[in-house]
Order: C-alpha cells, then structure tokens, then sequence
C-alpha cells in the first residue's frame, strides 16, 4: 500500500481555470485578482484592511519594519519557524527568544514579561500549528508595557478565540500562504489590521514605497504578490471552511482513537479555541517509551504512515542564535518529543485508521523496549 502521506496539495479545477485565465491575460502582477483577494480575506477574518505580499517571510519583514526601530527588541517564541525571529534582526531590531508552554505549545507569558526591558517594543505570539495563544493575557501584557502586538498566524486560517477569527485582533497579523498551509496560493502571504496608518505604511512598504507610479514616499521593497497567486487565493477561500471542518472532524477521530494510548500525549486545545489543526503534533512520553522520538518516526514510516517533526531544534539550539547563550528549557524539552501525525483533508477513513493504528502498535512495541 501506498504510505499515508503527512500532507497533500490539491489544485482544482477552478484553481486550474483561474490561473490560466491570469496567465492567458498577460497581467501578471498584483492587479485586480489581488486586490479581491485582499478585500475577501479582510471579510473572511474580520479585519479592516489587508495587504497581499510575497510570502509569510515577507508579511513578517513588513510587518516588523512598519512598528520597529533600529535597535528595538521584540519578544519572540523560542518554538517555532525561524522566519518569526529572523525577520526582526532583518528590520534592524533584535529578537528575544522566550520559552512556550508545553501544552498549548506557545509563548510563556511568565517567562516573555520576564524579558520586557526599557527597549522591548513589540511581541510576536505565534499561533502555533493553528492552535491560539493566550489572546487576553498577551494583550494585558502587551497593554502593560506599551507593546505593538504582531500575531504570526502563518499556521492558523480559520483559527478561532472565543468565536472570533484571530485574524481580527490589534495591532497586525501576519499569515503565510505556502503549498502546504490550509489555504494555499503557491507562495505567497497576507498582513491584516484595523489600523489605517499601519496599513497604508505596509502598502508603501510592499512596493518600494511608491503611493502612485514612479512617487516614492519613502524606502520600500519589492514584496508585491503576483496575480497568479491571488486568483488561487481567491478560489482556495471558498474550500476555506469546508476544509478546516475536514481537518477538525480528522483531529477528533485522531483524538479519539490516541487519546488513551499509553506514552503518547494529544493537543492540547482550550475550550474558548477553535484549532484549524495545521499540524496533529503529539508528544511521545520517552520515560514510557525505549525509543526516541526519531526512532518512533522512522517506525510509523515502516508502517506506511509518514509523520514529520516541527520542530527537531529550538531556536536558541540553533547556530544563528549561538551568541545570545539562552536556555529555553520547554523549547527544548518539546524539540526532543514532538512529532506530527497526518491530518490533511484529503485522507480517508482508512487513512485515519492506518495512522491510528499505526501510531497505536508502534508505541506497545517501544512499551516493550528496554530504554537505551
């Protein structure tokens, strides 16, 4: 049997359509398709205003050099892409690693205003695997010491807090559009606010700072997003709901079936979120098991069930962070046990049960292997 693959990329036919029509057009840079696109996702999430950029790196860089100045330090998760960390460094501040939380897999509050110096001015919570932070502390944190908040929810379309998107909190939220993500345009990415200021210093940020042609107001990079990329955005937010349902009913089977398997702990998910389950990353117990957790991966695939970890190093392991000498021990307790489970909505019910099944005869295996 074909593996049970840990993602899989679906273009249709109207996406198809749709980019062909752009392609058959010879317009090929941010036009009209773009621009629905940003009008449309601003509805879907409840913002008031969106920018359509390059890709989440890029929403991210804009967003940093839209609220920054030379020398100013955000707040940011030791778990997660570097791209959240790296971009502050790019916009001329410096990034400060906090620990997360185990369970939620996201910042620490404790640990992050722990952190707050005379020159911290910003924080950026990411939304990790689509699941929401802590949305009320961050903003009596952020509220307390005068912080811009920058949401990264590169992982979290269709992501909920209480029963609102949290594509509609203050001050920006940054989304990525990779292959891979929930909604997909190629590359691509999106920033999202309800302040005007900030959108319209995005704007000028995207497209060398131009407010018309050849009119620069000020410096500006080359981030625009192509017309390709808006049309199979505009076509990937109709499907938007129906496969964020898809991967929530998967998450619960998955849960439900795992739940009560010894050494191995679900997502954690609060009451007042809704997930849109980018990723189904569990934690392997390794007091319980006589494996590592890529002992464990290489076993699932063995049988036909791929699984990928996000991620295997902290980013205070990592060697760009070498000189801030930082120890973010949840950061490092989770890079050594998490591991991701298929969750995608294109698998079947037989899917599901093979990775379940999977994940459930691989852990009374390693029950039985002496620890080394």
């Amino acid at each position: 049997m074909k593996p049970v693959p840990i993602a899989s990329v679906q273009l249709d036919e109207p996406e198809i359509a749709a980019a062909v029509a752009v392609l058959r057009s010879g317009h090929l840079v941010a036009g009209a398709a773009v621009e629905a696109f940003e009008r449309q996702f601003a509805r879907l999430v409840g913002a008031e205003y969106a920018v359509a950029v390059s890709s989440g790196t890029a929403a991210l860089h804009v967003a940093y050099l839209a609220v920054l100045k030379p020398g100013d330090e955000v707040l940011v998760p030791g778990f997660t892409h570097i791209s959240t960390a790296s971009m502050v460094h790019f916009a001329g501040g410096r990034p400060v690693l906090c620990d997360v939380d185990r369970r939620s897999f996201t910042l620490s509050l404790q640990d992050a205003a722990r952190k707050v110096t005379a020159c911290t001015s910003a924080i950026t919570p990411v939304h990790l695997f689509g699941n929401a932070c802590d949305i009320d502390g961050i903003q009596q944190l952020a509220e307390r010491h005068k912080l811009k908040i920058i949401w990264d929810a590169a992982q979290a379309h269709a992501t909920r807090h209480r029963g609102r998107d949290i594509g509609s909190f203050a001050d920006l939220v940054t989304y990525s559009f990779y292959p891979t993500k929930n909604l997909t345009t190629g590359e691509g990415g999106m920033l999202v606010t309800g302040d005007r200021e900030l959108y319209e210093r995005c704007m000028l940020l995207r497209n060398h700072g131009q407010s018309r042609k050849y009119y620069h107001e000020s410096f500006g990079l080359n981030y625009r997003m192509m017309e390709v990329s808006g049309a199979l955005g505009l076509e990937q937010l109709k499907k938007l709901p129906a496969l964020s349902e898809k991967r929530r009913q998967h998450a619960r089977y998955l849960t439900a079936r795992l739940g009560g398997v010894d050494g191995i702990t679900v997502p954690y998910v609060a009451g007042d979120v809704e997930h849109s389950f980018h990723q189904y990353s569990i934690l392997l117990e390794l007091d319980r098991l006589g494996c590592s957790r890529d002992e464990f991966v290489d076993a699932l695939k063995a049988e036909g069930v791929e699984a990928a970890v996000h991620y295997p190093r902290a980013l205070n392991q990592q060697p760009a962070f070498a000189a801030d000498n930082v120890r973010l021990p949840n950061c490092e307790w989770l890079a050594q046990r998490i591991m991701s489970l298929p969750v995608h909505p294109l698998l079947s019910e037989g899917d599901l049960d093979r990775v379940a099944g999977a994940v459930t005869k691989v852990a009374a295996r390693m029950r039985q292997t002496p620890a080394h």
